[in-house]
C-alpha cells in the first residue's frame, strides 16, 4: 500500500461508549485486516482524547472492532509529548482526569505533580469550596518549583484547576508566592486536545477549560496566555506525530512502497477535517522532504458532530463573520480548511471509498 489510514474513535467508531454503527464498523476493519488478523494497510487511531494510557483505549478498540489493535496504532492527544525531552527531567503540574502520573511517566516525565498533590500541600490555595477550606490556617511553605504546566484534558474540579493553575502561573511556578506584574513571559504551557465540544454524553470538551483559563489570565494581567505547543487535532505537530507512526507500522512489515497519501477520516470539521487539510497544506508548501507524505485527504462522516442538515453554508462568498469558529484561538478560520475532499455515510463507506480511489484490492 502507498497509503494509510488516520482515523477518527469518537463520532467515527463509537459514541461515548456506544458503538455507531457497531456492524458498519466491524466490517470496515474486516476489509483491513488479513485472515491472520495482521493490517493491510497501515492504521493509526488518532484521538483528542487523553485521559487515559495508549494500551487501555486499543484495548477497547479491539474488543469493539474484533481485531487486534496495538498501542503503537493508538495516538492519544498528548502522544506528542514524548518528543518534548527538555521538559521530562523538570518538575510539571498537571491538569486533567484519569491515572494522571501513569500518563505523565509513560511519556518521560519523571517529576509530575498533580494538582490535588498541589492543593494538599497548599490547602489555602483553593478557597472556592468552603467545606474544603482547612478550619485550622497552616503556615505554607515552598518545597518545589514548578517549571511547566501541562494541560492533558478537562479535569472534574474546574474552580480548582483554573485557581491553582493561574497561582502557579503568576508566580513564577512558586504557588502561594505574592504575586508580581514583572513575571511574563510565565512558565511554558503546554496543552492537549482543544477541542471545544464533542458529541457524547457530555458536551464540554477541554477547549472550553483552556478558554476559561485564557480569559481569567488575561482579565488579571492584561497579557495573552502563550502556549509552548498545542497538540490533539487540529494541531500540524499531531498530523506529523501520526505521519511517523504510519512509517514505522509500514517499515515494521517491510513494505518498501513509500507512503504518499494520507486518508483522515472524522465526523468534526473544526477539528478533524481542518487539521487534514492543515497538514496537507504543510505537505504542499514542503514537498521537497523525501520523508514526507505528498498529501493528506480528508473524509468526512456523518455519524458524529457532523450533520449535514444543520451545518452552516461552507460558501466562501457569505461573510465569514457570521459563521460561529469552534476552533482553538490560536488557529485562524480559513473557510478553505474546513470543506472535505470526501464525504461519506459512515466509516465502512469511508473504507470503500479509499480503497477505490486507490485502486487497492486486498
Amino acid at each position: 500500500p502507498s497509503f494509510g489510514f488516520l482515523f477518527e474513535i469518537d463520532g467515527v467508531l463509537v459514541r461515548g461508549k456506544t458503538p455507531i454503527p457497531e456492524k458498519k464498523a466491524k466490517t470496515a476493519f474486516q476489509k483491513l485486516v488479513n485472515s491472520q488478523g495482521q493490517f493491510l494497510v497501515p492504521v493509526v487511531f488518532v484521538t483528542n482524547a487523553g485521559n487515559c494510557l495508549r494500551q487501555k483505549k486499543a484495548d477497547q478498540l479491539s474488543h469493539l472492532l474484533g481485531v487486534p489493535i496495538s498501542q503503537d496504532q493508538v495516538m492519544m492527544s498528548h502522544s506528542p509529548l514524548r518528543m518534548f525531552k527538555r521538559y521530562h527531567e523538570k518538575c510539571v503540574l498537571v491538569s486533567g482526569q484519569g491515572p494522571l502520573l501513569d500518563i505523565a511517566q509513560d511519556l518521560g516525565f519523571c517529576q509530575p505533580i498533580t494538582i490535588e498533590t498541589l492543593r494538599e500541600k497548599h490547602p489555602l490555595l483553593d478557597v472556592v469550596d468552603h467545606d474544603r477550606r482547612p478550619n485550622v490556617l497552616v503556615s505554607v511553605y515552598f518545597w518545589f518549583k514548578v517549571l511547566s504546566v501541562v494541560l492533558f484534558g478537562e479535569p472534574v474540579r474546574w474552580e480548582t484547576n483554573l485557581q491553582l493553575i493561574i497561582d502557579v502561573l503568576l508566580t513564577s511556578g512558586y504557588p502561594g508566592n505574592p504575586y508580581h506584574h514583572e513575571n511574563y513571559p510565565h512558565i511554558p504551557v503546554l496543552a492537549c486536545n482543544m477541542d471545544l465540544m464533542w458529541v457524547a454524553e457530555a458536551q464540554f470538551g477541554h477547549g472550553t477549560f483552556m478558554v476559561c483559563l485564557e480569559n481569567i489570565y488575561k482579565k488579571i494581567t492584561g497579557k495573552d496566555l502563550k502556549y509552548e505547543a498545542l497538540m490533539g487535532k487540529p494541531s500540524k505537530l499531531t498530523y506529523q506525530y501520526a505521519e511517523y507512526l504510519i512509517r514505522a507500522q509500514a517499515a515494521e512489515r517491510r513494505w518498501k512502497q513509500p507512503i504518499q497519501t494520507l486518508y483522515a477520516v472524522g465526523d468534526n470539521l473544526m477539528t478533524d477535517v481542518y487539521g487534514a487539510n492543515l497538514y496537507n497544506r504543510y505537505l504542499e508548501e514542503n514537498s521537497r522532504k523525501a520523508a514526507a507524505a505528498a498529501r493528506c485527504r480528508s473524509v468526512l462522516v456523518c455519524t458524529g458532530v457532523y450533520n449535514p442538515h444543520t451545518e452552516v453554508t461552507l460558501d466562501t462568498r457569505e461573510s465569514i463573520t457570521e459563521t460561529v469558529f469552534h476552533g482553538h484561538r490560536d488557529f485562524r478560520f480559513d473557510p478553505g480548511l474546513v470543506e472535505p475532499d470526501h464525504i461519506v455515510p459512515d466509516v465502512d463507506a469511508a473504507v470503500d471509498l479509499v480503497f477505490q480511489l486507490e485502486n487497492f484490492a486486498p
